[in-house]
């Protein structure tokens, strides 16, 4: 059985990473296990930055977004010599396995470490929700949640100058986030890279709504990386309806914030499972929470798995919310 294990975060932070550690490092304690913290990713990993866990009063983090132990994007991973080194880091200090906090990208670098001999447990940590072997990722929640807030003020303040705005929201290519607030915020259009809507089609949706209808506001939420400028776009459907028109792209801020109560409860009992299979001695197994249930499976499967589509249920509810 082991008796050492680290943890590590990579690729983009997400709300809900601090209590997965918390969780990690709480759970191995209670089997006897010893705990540490890699800060900085992979690279960290690379260069040494291993501390003990007992030296950091990790109850604290628990409530706070981002991830105390930082995160770096680390393409050099994928040099067979670089994982070298990061196994010796770990060998060095006698640490068997590695728990990994992360999205895809993360997984494959979990998956090289797995091949090499280091025991490896992976947890879906995004706020894209693009893992297709979770329901649900760790940050989702907090992301949504901050998305559907903003979302909210920015109806305000489109009733109260009767405006169109367009708002872009992250999730790399993955529409979950987009589709999820849109449904929420009763958004006239949802747009995700499976749906892409041509600006005359815009045109069409805005000018029926706010001209024919006499709607207040229209609001627009998209997925990042479909259209190249929110704001030129908005200029367009302004010249050709006549109606005051804005671009709105939230950005970074959908990163942070406290984690809601459900990202607490996935992240923990996340957090627990991993130690408990890596006690099962299992290795190279990724981590995720399907039809209410936890499960895990080979970190090469998981990624095989298809992304969620939302097609049908973006075009739908973009119909329903445009009824009067």
């Amino acid at each position: 059985m082991i008796k050492k294990v680290a943890i590590l975060t990579s690729g983009g932070d997400a709300p809900g990473m601090n209590s997965a550690i918390r969780a990690i490092v709480k759970s191995a304690h209670w089997k006897g296990l010893e705990t540490f913290l890699v800060y900085g990713g992979y690279k960290g990993l690379t260069e040494g930055n291993i501390v003990k866990s007992s030296n950091i009063e990790i109850d604290r983090y628990i409530n706070q977004g981002g991830t105390f132990i930082y995160s770096s994007r680390f393409p050099e991973f994928i040099d067979p010599e670089v994982r070298e080194k990061a196994k010796k880091q770990l060998i060095d200090k006698g640490i068997e396995a590695l728990i990994v906090i992360g999205g895809d990208g993360s997984y494959h670098g979990a998956q090289l470490l797995h091949t090499i001999g280091i025991k490896t447990i992976c947890l879906p940590g995004t706020i894209d929700n693009d893992i297709s072997s979770s329901d649900y990722t760790i940050g989702f929640f907090t992301a949504l949640e901050t998305i559907v807030s903003s979302v909210d003020k920015i109806r305000d303040t489109a009733r109260s100058h009767h405006r169109c705005i367009i708002v872009e929201v992250m999730g790399r290519y993955a529409g979950d986030l987009a589709a999820h607030a849109g449904i929420a915020t009763g958004a006239e259009l949802i747009i995700t890279s499976e749906n892409k809507k041509t600006v005359d089609e815009m045109i069409e949706v805005v000018d029926y709504q706010m001209n024919k209808l006499k709607k207040d506001s229209v609001i627009i939420i998209t997925t990042e990386h479909i259209y190249d400028d929110i704001n030129s776009i908005a200029k367009e459907i302004e010249s050709k309806t006549k109606v005051e028109t804005r671009g709105s792209v939230l950005g970074h801020i959908q990163r942070g914030g406290t984690p809601t109560s459900m990202e607490r409860y996935l992240s923990t009992i996340m957090g627990n499972f991993a130690i408990e299979l890596l006690c099962e001695d299992k290795s190279g197994f990724a981590i995720g929470f399907v039809k209410n249930e936890l499960v895990s499976e080979p970190i090469l499967k998981a990624l095989e798995k298809p992304k969620q589509k939302y097609f049908d249920t973006v075009e739908k509810f973009s119909k329903i919310n445009q009824e009067n």
